[in-house]
């Protein structure tokens, strides 16, 4: 069974594991989880090639938040040994590390394959071999479901919305793998379900919808809260692909990392199940024509008009998570509501501009 130990304030958060991996634990997410797994008194390792932009820097913040008291594996999860070395002893891991974004899938499809479906096999085949296997979360895209398609959408004034499902998408809607991504991913995702059925690995899949919050460095192509956040704050161009009434629900990291702490401590339920986490039908915006007035308000200016392009192949008009099966199974709701999230997002962006520009520049 995997070993938690409890926070040592004795507040009602969740337990922590003893020893935790974070596969691209320098990244956005990851390091994230990283600082609130080690502050709670988790000894945490992370696994990461460091390659992409701003990760070197995160390291560093993390260093020197947790006085220097972490692991770093400059490794990559396409090599086998290398995640085995770093799964081996460990309680949890937390299975972040991959290729984000369509765009470049569609550049080069075997190098997304190789980061997330083989990194992915890597890391299950490391967690299976250990005498007791640890905890493997996963963390996969709403990209599993496809264009949505079949779903009718309603245009209004600032948005599209589902004609029916109230709630957002839920587990049971079928997959369908669009784009390289969504296929390396989609497969990652359904290897991850099948351990835990074939093997008996306790394993989880997290099907994360748009996350958002500091640390975040967002590229037009992924991460797209923060770069359009950065593009308002500093002057830059702004290009919205299709009609900006596309609708996301937004949740905030911070959220994000509650939901996995809560999964890991309710393994027993939650082993061999994917969850939507997203922020949700009540944290839903469109991506330009609801988010442009939260910016405004934040950065107490109008932000410059975009300009429209073609929408992209594939892009949902609408999605959100039905949430419901996460907090019946391990009692989680995301808290940060999106006009706040927002608020403290334009915030840490305006306070690192130099980070952001330089991680632009890349």
């Amino acid at each position: 069974m995997t070993d938690f130990v409890a926070e040592s304030d004795g507040g009602v958060r969740p337990r922590v594991p003893a020893r935790a991996l974070i596969t691209g634990g320098a990244g956005f997410i990851g390091c994230n989880l990283a600082d609130a797994l080690a502050r709670a008194g988790t000894a945490v390792t992370v696994l990461d090639n460091l390659d992409r932009a701003g990760s070197r820097a995160n390291v560093a913040w993390l260093g020197s938040r947790l006085d220097g008291d972490l692991r770093v594996v400059e490794a990559d999860v396409r090599d086998a040994d290398a995640v085995a070395g770093a799964v081996d002893g460990v309680d949890a891991v937390y299975h972040l590390a991959g290729q984000t974004a369509v765009t470049t899938s569609i550049l080069d499809p075997r190098a997304d394959f190789e980061a997330n479906a083989l990194g992915t096999l890597n890391v299950l085949e490391a967690a299976r071999a250990e005498t007791t296997p640890p905890l493997v979360m996963f963390a996969s895209t709403n990209k599993v479901y496809g264009a949505l398609e079949q779903l009718p959408v309603v245009e209004e004034s600032t948005r599209y919305r589902f004609l029916d499902h109230r709630f957002g998408v839920d587990e049971s809607h079928p997959l369908e793998f669009l784009s390289p991504y969504g296929c390396s991913k989609g497969v990652a995702d359904q290897y991850v379900l099948d351990y835990a059925r074939i093997y008996g690995l306790p394993a989880v899949v997290f099907r994360q919808s748009c996350v958002y919050g500091p640390r975040q460095l967002g590229f037009e192509e992924q991460g797209w809260v923060t770069w359009l956040t950065a593009a308002a704050a500093f002057g830059r161009p702004i290009t919205i692909y299709g009609t900006g009434k596309q609708v996301r629900d937004l949740l905030h990291v911070s959220d994000l990392v509650e939901a996995y702490l809560r999964a890991g401590e309710a393994i027993d339920v939650a082993s061999g199940n994917a969850y939507n986490i997203g922020g949700g039908a009540s944290r839903t915006v469109s991506i330009w024509h609801e988010l442009a007035p939260l910016l405004d308000a934040a950065l107490e200016r109008p932000v410059a008009p975009p300009t429209f392009a073609e929408a992209r192949p594939g892009d949902q008009k609408v999605f959100y998570c039905d949430t419901r099966k996460a907090e019946t199974d391990f009692g989680w709701r995301p808290r940060v509501e999106v006009g706040a999230g927002v608020a403290s997002l334009v915030e840490w962006v305006v306070e690192h501009e130099e980070l952001l520009l330089t991680a632009s520049a890349r």
